[in-house]
């Protein structure tokens, strides 16, 4: 066995203790107290793992976890937030069964995490500096990073790598993802009774209406654009003729310019009635993750990997957006997909696998060593 998985495998009781700590720490994104708790808690389990505190910053309210200089060359990115409410451990409890670890956010993306914390602790070990590695862990990435965009931005200025540790995709590591566009569209009318005098009435579920129709046109099959209308509210009683109706649109794209494309047909649209009127929020949210800005390190992966005598390294392209979007859209060479191996992110059967901690934590060393050596292919 390659003296980097042996050094990981001897890891992998601590890697399943700290897992456990992590799932145990509930942390919902909306729930800022929560979001406080798991920060501290992973700030000491940094501390203790790579042998020199972290720190924790607030930022619009949101706290992030910090280790490492302020710009480093390599970045590894990841959040500690999830999707699940306090109280869903009594439901899905951390545990770990033969080789699968379960519990809220194990998968997206606590595991990931530990094998962070594991890769950089096995170059502790091994002598190599890791100065200039940082590690930034935000609570805020599943509602879209708003509060945290920021620091994101400035933590990734001078890296020559970002690795995201989002989970991967059948153990394929994301070399591209597509880009999001979010709006929240507000049709305004004018109230009147439904069954008295409907004339004077402006509707608003028949102008969200129109437009949901024509939102049908926009997407781009061949191109792998889609527009879906998801969230719709209308109206206040079955017999009032709706004054107001509230649409959430939902866009992913490929590239950036079938974005605009779409953006420019949502800003275009005019209501049908003289006196409704539209109102628009959102819009381009995350840019896409192309394959120009994941392959050098995916190439460079391939090698560490094939020297750790571990299974030929897939990649894939998957319609989900990360924070791994926003500093490949920077310019920074970035990889994403480092995280667990397991399935059922956001689902009830939401599992990472233990024994690939070790692999990931192996490979995730030598990429961040041959960074830092200076082998990324630009």
């Amino acid at each position: 066995m390659p003296q980097g998985l042996a050094s990981a495998t001897a890891l992998l009781p601590r890697m399943i203790e700290a897992v456990q700590l992590l799932v145990n720490t509930e942390s919902p994104t909306h729930d800022l107290a929560a979001c406080a708790g798991i920060a501290e808690i992973a700030a000491e389990l940094t501390g203790d793992w790579l042998q020199s505190p972290a720190r924790i910053e607030v930022h619009d309210g949101c706290p992030v976890v910090r280790w490492g200089p302020d710009h480093p060359r390599v970045l590894l990115l990841g959040h500690l937030d999830t999707v699940w409410p306090v109280g869903t451990l009594t439901r899905l409890p951390a545990q770990l069964s033969d080789d699968q670890q379960t519990g809220p956010g194990v998968f997206d993306m606590k595991a990931g995490i530990v094998q962070a914390l594991s890769a950089v602790a096995l170059l502790i070990a091994d002598g190599t500096d890791v100065s200039a590695v940082g590690l930034l862990l935000t609570t805020d990435e599943e509602t879209g990073s708003r509060a945290s965009r920021g620091v994101i931005a400035a933590a990734s200025t001078n890296a020559k790598a970002v690795l995201v540790f989002e989970p991967s995709a059948g153990g394929a590591l994301k070399t591209e993802r597509k880009g999001t566009s979010w709006y929240r569209i507000k049709f305004h009318g004018r109230a009147a009774h439904a069954g008295l005098d409907p004339e004077r009435g402006v509707n608003a579920t028949v102008e969200a209406a129109a437009f949901v129709m024509a939102t049908q046109a926009w997407g781009d099959q061949v191109a792998g654009t889609t527009v879906t209308p998801t969230l719709l509210h209308s109206g206040t009683t079955a017999n009032t003729v709706p004054v107001l109706a509230e649409l959430t649109l939902d866009v992913r794209a490929w590239s950036a310019a079938e974005q605009q494309r779409v953006d420019a047909f949502v800003r275009a649209w005019r209501v049908s009635h003289l006196e409704a009127r539209i109102e628009i929020d959102g819009g381009i949210d995350r840019p896409p993750l192309e394959l120009s800005a994941s392959a050098g390190l995916f190439a460079l992966a391939k090698e560490v990997a094939q020297d750790l005598g571990l299974p030929e390294l897939k990649s894939c392209a998957v319609g989900g957006a990360s924070d791994g979007n926003l500093t490949a859209a920077a310019g920074v060479a970035t990889l994403d997909g480092l995280g667990a191996v397991g399935d059922g992110a956001h689902a009830d059967h939401e599992w990472a696998s233990a024994l690939a901690m070790v692999e990931r934590a192996a490979l995730t060393a030598g990429i961040i060593k041959a960074t830092l050596d200076g082998e990324v292919n630009d």
